[in-house]
């Protein structure tokens, strides 16, 4: 019967209810589809990190991620593989030789990062492969060389031209060798397009005098969420001359700035339900003093405090709840839509590429911007009702029924 009541009551003044239950519905809306393009954004430069080079898990020798030099290196490294290979949360993994460098062109001179990669397994924990503007990934000459579109560019070359790459070897010796570029790669950060560039792993182990030792294994695991568990497996089957990191670590910027969305994102939900809850407070304080005379007759034939309280509320609940809903169908709705076409920024892709996002922005929709939407609107509107429905059983009933 409350219930009732309480839904006749709203619709008393329809175009005071219809305004409300418009500005919920279009503010909750708009602001959930503007959740899910920022998380979706941050979310997508994460993925594009982790995917171009860094890997969900690095397996080093101890120091080397602090002090990048060759002579650190894995020996003994089948061992090693073998181990991270048995473990049942590692779905891939990747060898690699690292080392820094200057990649020379009859045009140019650069700096790089040489990457010596096995193909096969390394298509499987980066997408570099895929990211391929021209040519093809490696095939069985020892020496080919894929480089980014910005460092070819700088360098002035393309397909099938030639380039000199120099490096320190493992004995302090400068070794150099001519590659053929097979492949130029653009990935969603220019700045790793211009500092890239990738080689066969035996190539590079011949060049920097290696032998079969490598640089680091970098690993893709079956569920990103547990990577401290999975690290903490990992290096008690490993003993401490080696260090692992998981992504969270080797990425802490970009980790903050996906925190720093979520939270800023809050706040702007809680914005939106501050303006719900003044407007519930006047829309219902409205009411009430349009009812006074209706309070005073209910009081007299017998209905309680409580009832009285819990009937204000409830109108409260209800046109926040009914415009959660509607705003929560129109966000979603939105994001539909952009989840199949994307937001296309690709007027802003030199900007974009600077801080590795892509052109194409997708939503993403999780547990939070649900729980965001749906709970904070009415939990305000029902925290903004409580003083009208204070006003409301403060009457007296005698005084309530003569108000004009």
């Amino acid at each position: 019967m409350i219930f009732k009541i309480a839904w006749r009551n709203i619709w008393r003044n329809k175009r005071r209810s219809i305004i409300i239950l418009t500005s919920i519905a279009i503010g909750l809306g708009f602001t959930m589809l503007y959740d899910c393009i920022v998380r979706g954004s941050v979310q997508q430069m994460l993925d594009n990190a982790i995917n171009s080079h860094t890997s969900h898990l690095q397996i080093n020798n101890a120091g080397f991620n602090s002090n990048k030099i060759i002579t650190n290196n894995i020996s003994h490294s089948d061992s090693i593989i073998n181990k991270v290979a048995s473990l049942p949360f590692i779905k891939y993994y990747s060898p690699r030789v690292l080392n820094f460098g200057m990649i020379t062109s009859a045009a140019n001179t650069s700096g790089i990062t040489l990457v010596g990669i096995e193909p096969e397994k390394e298509r499987n924990v980066t997408i570099i492969h895929k990211s391929l503007t021209k040519g093809t990934y490696f095939s069985t000459n020892p020496n080919e060389i894929l480089i980014g579109e910005k460092l070819a560019e700088k360098l002035e070359v393309d397909l099938n031209d030639k380039l000199v790459l120099v490096s320190s070897a493992t004995d302090g010796s400068v070794s150099s060798e001519m590659f053929r570029v097979v492949g130029i790669f653009k990935t969603n950060s220019s700045e790793f397009d211009k500092a890239y560039v990738y080689v066969p792993i035996k190539t590079a182990q011949k060049m920097l005098l290696l032998g079969d030792n490598i640089s680091q294994i970098a690993a893709i695991t079956d569920k990103p969420e547990n990577i401290n568990t999975y690290k903490s497996i990992l290096q008690s089957k490993l003993d401490y001359h080696f260090e692992i990191f998981t992504y969270q670590e080797l990425l802490p910027l970009l980790i903050y700035y996906v925190q720093i969305a979520n939270d800023s994102m809050l706040v702007m939900y809680i914005i939106i339900g501050t303006a719900v809850l003044f407007g519930i407070i006047n829309t219902l304080l409205m009411s009430v003093f349009e009812r006074v005379h209706e309070f005073g007759v209910l009081m007299s034939i017998g209905m309680r405090n409580g009832k009285v309280f819990r009937m204000v509320i409830e109108e409260a609940f209800i046109l926040s709840f009914v415009g959660t809903i509607i705003g929560f169908c129109l966000g979603l709705i939105g994001y539909y839509l952009l989840s199949i076409y994307g937001l296309d920024l690709s007027v802003f892709s030199e900007s974009l590429s600077a801080f590795g996002m892509s052109t194409i922005l997708y939503p993403k929709l999780d547990l939070g911007v649900i729980i965001n939407s749906i709970f904070i609107i009415p939990i305000t509107a029902i925290l903004g009702a409580i003083y009208p429905a204070l006003k409301a059983i403060k009457l007296q009933p005698t005084e309530a029924m003569r108000y004009v």
